[in-house]
């Protein structure tokens, strides 16, 4: 079995194409799914592949 390789916060700015501070503020207000680990944020692909469904769907009932 392979593990899931954890994405960092550079990492998903990097997806997202936005600054680490709009990353940062998302996990702050709880709308990103993240675990932290020792003093630094984890993200799951899944989860945030996930979250992105879920706003996808939420812009469009809108």
């Amino acid at each position: 079995m392979m593990e899931e390789k954890l994405l960092t916060l550079d990492d998903l700015a990097e997806y997202f194409q936005v600054s680490k501070k709009t990353i940062y503020r998302l996990v702050q207000q709880k709308e990103l799914p993240a675990v932290r680990i020792s003093h630094q944020w984890r993200f799951r692909k899944q989860d945030v592949e996930g979250w992105i469904q879920e706003k996808m769907v939420e812009d469009q009932s809108a």
